[in-house]
C-alpha cells in the first residue's frame, strides 16, 4: 500500500529532510508553508507544494486551511515541524476531523514542553533537574532574596493569545538589578508563568529519541562542531556520537514515564563535575534531523511506519563519526568569527578549518547531488537577502 503524507512548515531544513526521507521511502510526499516556494517544495521529493495561510500570524485560517485540505485530499498522516505548527495543530486536533498527527495527545506534549510541568516529572521520575521555583507572574517575584546567577525560564517558549503567538526568551541575572531590569523589560511576564532556576555551568548535551506508545525504538546523539554564531546557536557542522548511556537512562525515564509516543530532543546541562541535569524536551523534528537520517537512524521513515503500520524496527546502532554540513551558515558562522576580536592567527586557523572539511565523512545537509533544486533554491534567497542588506 502506498500511504500519502503532507510535510507542513516546508521552509526548514528539518522538513527537507523529512521530504527526502519518506519520497526515498515511496511515501507520496506534498509539502506546504506560507511562501510561494519553498525548501522542500522544490524538492523532487515532493509530489506537490501547496501555499498555505502562516500560522503564526493566521492561525485561525491555517486551520481551516487544512481542514478544507484534508477534506479533498485525505492524507494518511500529517507532518508538522515546527513549535508552532504542531502545538496549533494539537490544541486544534478535536476539529481536524481525519487528520492523522504522529505526537502524543496535546496534554501529553504540555506536560513536556511546559518547563515548570517538565521540572515536576523530572523530580518524580528521579531525573536531575536544577532547582527551580515557579511563579505565576513578574510582581509575585522578590529579587532581594534571590542567588544569583539564575536563569529566568519562561513555562512556554511561545505563547498562544488565541489570535497569534508570542516568543519568549530565557535570560541569565547576575544581580537583583539584572532580575528587575528583566522582569519589567519582558512584558510577557508580567502574567504568564515562568521559573527562577538555579544557573549550572558546562556544557549542552542532547539525546534524540522515537517512542511507541511508551517503547523506545530509537535513540541518536550528536556534538556540535560549528555553530552559527559561533559562541553558540544553530549546528552548521556537527558529528555523529554515542548517545550517553546515562542520559538515554534519564530520557528514557522521563518519556516512558508519561508514556510518549513519537519524537523528542531531550536537553541536557552537563557541569564540570559531570553531572547532568534536564534542561527542556522538544516535542518535534530537529535541526540536525539529516545528520541521524545519514547515519542510519532514519527517524521520519520510523515514525511514519510506526504510526501508519505499526510495526516500526528498535534500531540498536547507527555510524559514529559521520559528519553534516550546512554550508551556508557555515558560511555566516565564518563570517562571524572574521568579524570578531579574536586573533589573526585564531581567524586563519578557522579559515584552514572551512576551507579543508572531511569528504568522505561529511554530507551536506541542504546540497544533494540527486536533489539539487533545494540548494539552488537557498542559495537564491541567500543571496536577496545578501543584496537587500
Amino acid at each position: 500500500m502506498i500511504f500519502s503524507v503532507l510535510v507542513l512548515d516546508a521552509n526548514q531544513r528539518s522538513a527537507l529532510a523529512v521530504t527526502r526521507s519518506l519520497g526515498r521511502s515511496n511515501y507520496v510526499v506534498t509539502t506546504a508553508d506560507s511562501t510561494d516556494r519553498a525548501l522542500a517544495g522544490v524538492s523532487r521529493y515532493s509530489s506537490q507544494y501547496i501555499q498555505s495561510p502562516n500560522s503564526e500570524t493566521n492561525p485561525a485560517d491555517y486551520v481551516n486551511w487544512l481542514i478544507k485540505l484534508q477534506s479533498e485530499r485525505k492524507f494518511d498522516l500529517v507532518i508538522p515541524v515546527t513549535e508552532i505548527t504542531s502545538q496549533l495543530l494539537l490544541m486544534s486536533h478535536q476539529d481536524l476531523h481525519g487528520v492523522k498527527l504522529p505526537f502524543a495527545s496535546y496534554e501529553k506534549v504540555m506536560k513536556l514542553a511546559h518547563k515548570g510541568h517538565l521540572v515536576e516529572a523530572a523530580n518524580r521520575l528521579g531525573v536531575p533537574a536544577p532547582q527551580s521555583e515557579l511563579y505565576e507572574s513578574a510582581p509575585s517575584v522578590d529579587p532581594s532574596i534571590q542567588t544569583y546567577p539564575l536563569v529566568l525560564k519562561p513555562c512556554l517558549s511561545k505563547i498562544y493569545t488565541g489570535t497569534h503567538w508570542i516568543a519568549t526568551t530565557v535570560r541569565i541575572a547576575s544581580s537583583a538589578e539584572e532580575l528587575i531590569t528583566i522582569l519589567k523589560r519582558d512584558t510577557y511576564l508580567q502574567n504568564t508563568s515562568f521559573m527562577l532556576q538555579e544557573f549550572i555551568p558546562g556544557h549542552g548535551a542532547g539525546v534524540f529519541c522515537l517512542f511507541d506508545k511508551g517503547k523506545p525504538l530509537a535513540f541518536f546523539a550528536h556534538h556540535r562542531v560549528r555553530e552559527k554564531p559561533p559562541q553558540g546557536g544553530v549546528s552548521v557542522l556537527s558529528r555523529s556520537v554515542e548517545a550517553d548511556p546515562l542520559l538515554k537512562d534519564y530520557a528514557t525515564r522521563l518519556l516512558s514515564g508519561v508514556n510518549w509516543h513519537g519524537v523528542a530532543m531531550v536537553e541536557f546541562r552537563v557541569s564540570p563535575e559531570g553531572k547532568a541535569y534536564l534542561m527542556e524536551v522538544n516535542t518535534r523534528f530537529w535541526g540536525s534531523l539529516q545528520l541521524a537520517i545519514d547515519s542510519g537512524v532514519d527517524f521520519p521513515a520510523l515514525l511514519a511506519q510506526a504510526e501508519l503500520t505499526g510495526q516500526a524496527p528498535t534500531i540498536e546502532r547507527y555510524r559514529v563519526g559521520q559528519h553534516l554540513r550546512w554550508f551556508l551558515g557555515d558560511v555566516d558562522s565564518l563570517y562571524l568569527y572574521l568579524k570578531s576580536s579574536h586573533s589573526f592567527k585564531n581567524k586563519l586557523a578557522r579559515i584552514i578549518q572551512f576551507l579543508t572539511p572531511r569528504p568522505t565523512k561529511c554530507r551536506h545537509e541542504v546540497n544533494r547531488w540527486d536533489d539539487l533544486a533545494p540548494a539552488q533554491y537557498e542559495l537564491s534567497i541567500y543571496l536577496k537577502h545578501l543584496l537587500g542588506r
